[in-house]
């Protein structure tokens, strides 16, 4: 195949491989989010009905990162081997983080140490949330060391922790009812805000700091993209506001949703055409077009059912948590 074909294999796959990962964000994020609030609520009967919110769909959601990491290794193996060489450490944290948390489902009836699988629920949550923030941080800054980019780092696993935060509150305002909805919203409100702040500096030391800010954001078009996307998500941060505010259940997690997506799409133009910002392209990392274009095969029959599946789990599984959802009062 020519190299124009393999261009557009390349960019397609890194398509698919963007919205596989904004798939995977949302969906575990949310249940990532209930898991790290868990920590915050002391009775037993709460942290029941947390759970018992996510319990029909968390382990689907994360079968996105299964097809990710097998997208990225197959699609783009020169890229999968230099991110690994550099974020080895946090992906073995965010893998641990989601054994804890597969682990601690299971094993928290236990009559006698349901309490402390409770624990281990919240704090695996916590650090998987953390461990793809660390990945985020270190991605932007284009794996390079140095004190400010430690610093960009620990503020860009602040902002997922909170961004997590606040898609977990907005579910359980979805999913709940009574006191849990209530202290929910208050959440919602607060880590709301702590999101918007953590983008609002990680864009400001972006611009400042990061390859992507001093090249890519000043190309052509690219700042006047970045903008409509910026006024796309302070839209969306107003109407998670409003819908508090006016006390809608469905409201808050759609916002949040949209704020997510918006703020992904930006993170997305401002890496293109970099894998990796200022060291590795997209069409350079990229595999051979024939295994572009079998894997682009195998992916379509796939992708349809994963999605259809998701669609359908949710539809089945909507409305409120009935078994003890007035917990806390």
């Amino acid at each position: 195949m020519d190299s124009t074909t393999h261009s557009l294999l390349a960019y397609v796959w890194f398509g698919l491989l963007g919205l596989m990962l904004a798939f995977y964000v949302v969906t575990d994020g949310f249940d990532l989010g209930v898991g790290i609030l868990s920590l915050l609520r002391a009775r037993r009967a709460d942290r029941d009905v947390m759970v018992e919110s996510i319990g029909h769909v968390w382990d689907a959601n994360e079968t996105w990162l299964v097809v990710l990491g097998g997208g990225l290794f197959g699609a783009f193996p020169l890229a999968y081997a230099q991110l690994m060489q550099d974020l080895y450490s946090p992906v073995m944290a965010l893998i641990a983080g989601l054994i804890m948390r597969g682990a601690a489902i299971e094993f928290r009836h236990s009559v006698e140490h349901g309490p402390l699988w409770d624990k281990v629920f919240g704090i695996g949550s916590l650090i998987a949330a953390l461990a793809q923030g660390v990945v985020l941080g270190k991605v932007i800054t284009g794996l390079v060391p140095g004190e400010m980019n430690n610093v960009f780092v620990i503020v860009a696993a602040t902002g997922v922790v909170a961004g997590y935060a606040l898609l977990g509150a907005t579910y359980l305002v979805k999913k709940t009812v009574g006191m849990i909805e209530q202290w929910s919203r208050r959440l919602a409100l607060l880590s709301a805000m702590l999101t918007v702040a953590a983008a609002l500096l990680l864009t400001t030391a972006t611009w400042f700091f990061s390859d992507v800010g001093s090249e890519r954001w000043s190309r052509p078009g690219v700042m006047h993209l970045l903008i409509a996307l910026g006024i796309a998500a302070a839209f969306a941060f107003a109407f998670i506001m409003v819908s508090l505010y006016l006390g809608s259940s469905r409201g808050p997690f759609r916002g949040a949703v949209t704020l997510f997506v918006v703020s992904f799409a930006g993170l997305a133009v401002s890496l293109f055409p970099d894998f990796v910002p200022g060291k590795l392209g997209i069409v350079q990392a990229a595999s051979d077009s024939h295994t572009l274009a079998f894997m682009l095969a195998g992916i379509g029959l796939i992708f349809p059912v994963m999605i259809g599946y998701n669609l359908y789990q949710y539809y089945i599984f909507r409305g409120k948590v009935a078994g003890g959802a007035h917990a806390g009062e």
